[in-house]
């Protein structure tokens, strides 16, 4: 029976590689995947799926038009997908996740989704929000702040490596741009330096 599946955490936790994993053992079984990940993260080029530690695979792309049901009806015939993949899952919409349940419930394919639960300002992204309420499976995938302890939270960096506090939800960026903390240090805006 086939799941819908929320793997979440902070920024730097290795979402992507856990994807990226995933994908592999499928394919080397030689079972047929689609992956998407957000149109609007073009960092390593369009349809990307890029890990820090260096793997990579192309990918569909969603935008908060797309609708996920026809995207997986393109596929060519002959092609039987046996999992779904979805990046940057904050990014969905609540009807995508709603989507994502209809691929699960009526295909009977599983659904492996990755992404960040909130945003810098400690509020949950709408992807996360349904994720966290709809999905079967929910799993934290673990990072830890400067201080050693679970970093649950995530700040927004100026260039000159000061907390942003204010601003729009949706700004696309990595280590140059977020840094993941504990609870007690994002409530307190400490960084380590």
């Amino acid at each position: 029976m086939a799941k819908l599946y929320f793997n979440y955490s902070s920024m730097n936790a290795g979402k992507s590689a856990a994807l990226l994993q995933a994908n592999h053992n499928y394919q080397e079984r030689g079972m047929q995947t689609m992956l998407f990940t957000y149109s609007g993260d073009h960092r390593f080029g369009k349809g990307q799926i890029v890990s820090r530690i260096g793997i990579s695979a192309e990918a569909a792309t969603f935008n908060s038009e797309t609708d996920l049901i026809n995207e997986l009806n393109r596929r060519p015939s002959g092609k039987s997908i046996k999992c779904v993949l979805v990046d940057e899952a904050q990014f969905l919409t609540k009807k995508q996740v709603i989507q994502l349940g209809v691929i699960v419930d009526e295909l009977n394919i599983p659904v492996l989704t990755f992404g960040i639960r909130t945003d810098f300002q400690g509020e949950l992204f709408e992807g996360s929000k349904y994720l966290l309420a709809w999905a079967d499976n929910l799993k934290e995938i673990k990072t830890i702040c400067w201080c050693g302890r679970k970093a649950t939270m995530v700040v927004r960096i100026n260039s000159g490596g000061e907390i942003i506090l204010e601003g729009k939800q949706l700004e696309i960026g990595g280590n140059e741009k977020y840094i993941p903390l504990c609870r007690a240090h994002f409530r307190e805006k400490k960084l380590a330096y």
